[in-house]
């Protein structure tokens, strides 16, 4: 029987405390898109850098998961989808207090389109499909202006 000296069930092999990899705050994203080929494009890139991410088919979906306390550190949401689309998800997420990196992605790029979509409460637009180019970047801003998740001010809407 090994003597377990430091009491981390490794054996007696030390540790090192505050291991870096093991207090690292995996990066969340959601992804909000009725195309189901763009929805699970994003989700394998993402995954594939990493990050922690979920999907659904539009913006009252997304607006429903994060009142019921879910949290992320990016929303990519598109900007034509049913029931609720992308500018008044927005909208409703940044009036629910939430202050994830929400960055619309669309294939529509008419400047007035944008700038609407941007004024619902965007970080960051791009066009559709994102690249894991586009991604590491977005990521990057993330990594260096960490988010700060208040779930207490979420509010519910009518």
């Amino acid at each position: 029987m090994k003597n377990n000296v430091n009491g981390n069930g490794n054996g007696g092999r030390a540790t090192a405390p505050g291991n870096v990899e093991s207090q690292k705050k995996k990066l969340t994203a959601l992804v909000v898109d009725n195309d189901n080929f763009i929805r699970m494009l994003h989700k394998v890139l993402l995954n594939n850098l990493n990050v922690e991410s979920q999907v659904v088919e539009n913006g009252k979906e997304a607006v429903d998961l994060c009142l019921s306390g879910a949290v992320f550190d990016l929303i990519l949401i598109c900007m034509k989808m049913p029931v609720m689309d992308g500018p008044d998800a927005t909208r409703a997420l940044r009036t629910m207090g939430v202050r994830s990196m929400i960055v619309g992605v669309t294939a529509y790029s008419k400047r007035s389109e944008k700038q609407e979509f941007m004024d619902a409460g965007l970080d960051d637009y791009h066009e559709k499909p994102l690249t894991a180019v586009k991604l590491i970047s977005l990521l990057r801003d993330l990594r260096w202006k960490p988010i700060k998740h208040q779930r207490e001010n979420y509010v519910m809407l009518d």
